[in-house]
């Protein structure tokens, strides 16, 4: 039994390193060739989120949830409206800040990155009990990547 899960365990663990190796070779293409980088597609999508839930959204808040400086921001956030994908907004709280709204809301966040609605796609296929189990080892898996190097 111990060999069998021996297996089980080096194929899981290959297949997260397969695709961690995918993710960064997507990371590199997608800052040459194909639209919008990583961060402006995570800062996109937290905008799409929070405005969804009502909520505002500044560029400190961005900065922070990105966890990268405010200045790294500001140059994502002066391509995306140059983009047409956000405007700003005077933040009626705080008139030194400013709020990014979403140009245009009737996109779907999904197509900002259409590999999540191809996840979206496979994961239909699965069983909830299936779903139930991978949801949680990825978050095991989120937890362990992000805990490395603090």
């Amino acid at each position: 039994m111990t060999s069998q899960l021996t297996t089980v365990d080096d194929r899981v663990a290959r297949g997260i390193e397969r695709l961690r190796l995918a993710e960064a070779r997507l990371a590199r293409r997608r800052q040459t060739q194909c639209g919008p980088s990583e961060n402006a597609r995570m800062a996109m999508r937290y905008v799409y989120e929070r405005s969804d839930a009502g909520e505002d959204v500044t560029p400190t808040a961005i900065a922070e949830h990105l966890e990268i400086s405010t200045a790294a921001v500001s140059g994502i956030l002066d391509r995306l409206h140059a983009g047409g994908m956000i405007a700003f907004a005077s933040n009626p709280r705080d008139g030194r800040s400013k709020l990014v709204v979403p140009f245009d809301r009737t996109s779907d966040v999904d197509d900002l990155d259409p590999l999540t609605a191809a996840v979206r796609a496979f994961a239909a296929d699965m069983s909830p009990e299936m779903v139930d189990g991978v949801a949680r080892f990825l978050e095991q898996v989120i937890e362990a990547v992000d805990d490395e190097c603090r």
